[in-house]
């Protein structure tokens, strides 16, 4: 029996990851980068000018918790590695199971449309052909989410996606600048640049408070204390909060704004250097932008500061720029429900891989991800009915996202143990039920 064949969009660790699971399942694919190598946001100076990586990056996950399941890191790797040391360990990932030879580079999907059965894929090169399936493994790092204020800034202002180093791509030495927003990239670039010998004043702005976790508890990576995933989550959100605020203490005595939330009910901003900063003067918090005036900036408490430049670390929208069809696409705040994270049920040979904001690391989340994906093009698992992915999708959105606050920052939040025990029994009920249809195949291969 002829197995369908995918298209795989994408050769970040979403991507190769699944190519792999495929490649051990016989799966035919092709899988398209737009790149000249593999790595995604982690291959730095991209030259597709997707890369989020700056020069000083460091991972906020910890090795323990980012390896590959049958791959593991290389023993000497410091707690948390330096983006250079994870692309290497996925172009090593790569080379180590034959993936490249099935890659190819400098491709980019421009377009993905339905034609009944079949998704008509065009790719850069003017080619168009035809697949049974089509795995979307784009990421979400990349399409920079940008706010507008009023008036207008005379001086460089960018996104964080691409600032690289204190000299690139605006030299910020002995100048005055803002990072708007609390988030890990945005302290990460403040610390950074609020050293003496680079900026001469270092702004953050932020619309409300937030919680600063440290990288370490109790002399341990703080991930390696993360709950296991039987614990109810009531108890263990109780439990991690009250160990964070007794090692942080207040973000007020840090000179912070208070926190209109609890600790967890946000995505993680972690570090391990910016409440220091804080705390020893070198970063001055600034509410919210609210103007600007040419070579100054407004705040909300209508305070005015001269300004160089500014670095907006303000997130990111989810794109599939490839989709035509205007109901395959996320809405204005990010909102995309899917089954498990990756199905929908109106679409059967549909998946999104790595679509998620999992904690502590969305790095190996679609190895996961892919033996769901494997099981049903193979015929051994079968989804319930639309309507039950769909209430199961309600039911499973209302568990992760409910103990955080509403933002467009956090529609796709998962908790990484929890997700992978209930997607092995989802998978598990799968093949009950494609036991029952005979183990036929939910995909026909005709492209």
């Amino acid at each position: 029996m002829a197995l369908p064949k995918a298209c795989i969009i994408g050769a970040g660790p979403s991507g190769f990851s699944t190519a792999k699971r495929l490649k051990d399942h016989g799966i035919p694919y092709d899988c398209f980068e737009a790149s000249d190598e593999i790595g995604g946001v982690w291959y730095f100076g991209n030259p597709n000018g997707e890369s989020a990586c700056y020069q000083s990056l460091h991972i906020d996950t910890s090795k323990w918790r980012l390896a590959f399941e049958d791959f593991p890191v290389p023993a000497d790797w410091p707690d948390f590695p330096h983006h250079a040391q994870l692309f290497q360990y996925f172009k090593d990932y790569v080379d180590h199971f034959g993936l490249r030879p099935t890659i190819t580079f400098n491709t980019r999907v421009m377009k993905a449309e339905r034609d009944g059965a079949i998704w008509n894929v065009t790719l850069s090169t003017g080619e168009t052909r035809a697949y049974d399936v089509l795995i979307v493994a784009n990421g979400h790092h990349w399409d920079a989410r940008v706010p507008t204020y009023p008036g207008h800034f005379d001086g460089p202002h960018f996104h964080s996606h691409k600032y690289q180093d204190p000299f690139h791509p605006v030299d910020m030495r002995g100048k005055n600048v803002v990072v708007v927003g609390m988030g890990n990239s945005a302290m990460d670039i403040a610390s950074e640049l609020s050293q003496r010998p680079i900026c001469k004043n270092l702004f953050v702005s932020a619309r409300r408070g937030v919680w600063v976790l440290p990288k370490y508890m109790h002399g341990v990576p703080a991930d390696k204390a993360s709950a296991p995933p039987w614990i109810p989550r009531p108890v263990a959100l109780a439990l991690a909060r009250g160990a964070i605020k007794k090692a942080v203490g207040n973000m007020e005595d840090y000179g912070l704004p208070k926190p209109d939330h609890q600790v967890l009910e946000a995505h993680p901003s972690v570090s391990g250097e910016f409440l220091t900063r804080a705390g020893c003067g070198d970063i001055r918090m600034k509410p919210a932008i609210k103007a600007l005036e040419g070579t100054r900036v407004r705040f909300a408490d209508d305070t005015v500061e001269d300004v160089d430049a500014i670095i907006y670390a303000t997130g990111y929208n989810i794109t599939f720029p490839f989709f035509t069809e205007a109901a395959l696409k996320p809405d204005e705040e990010n909102r995309y429900p899917l089954f498990k994270r990756m199905m929908r049920p109106d679409a059967p040979n549909l998946f999104f891989m790595g679509l998620a904001q999992p904690l502590p690391t969305l790095v190996n989340f679609a190895e996961q991800q892919s033996k769901l994906v494997a099981a049903y093009l193979t015929g051994t698992y079968r989804p319930p009915a639309p309507d039950e992915m769909n209430a199961v999708t309600a039911k499973d959105e209302a568990y992760y996202l409910g103990p955080f606050y509403k933002s467009a920052r956090h529609t796709i939040q998962v908790d990484f143990g929890h997700y992978c025990r209930d997607l092995m029994k989802e998978i598990r009920r799968g093949e009950a039920r494609a036991r029952a249809a005979g183990n036929a195949l939910p995909v026909k291969a005709v492209a």
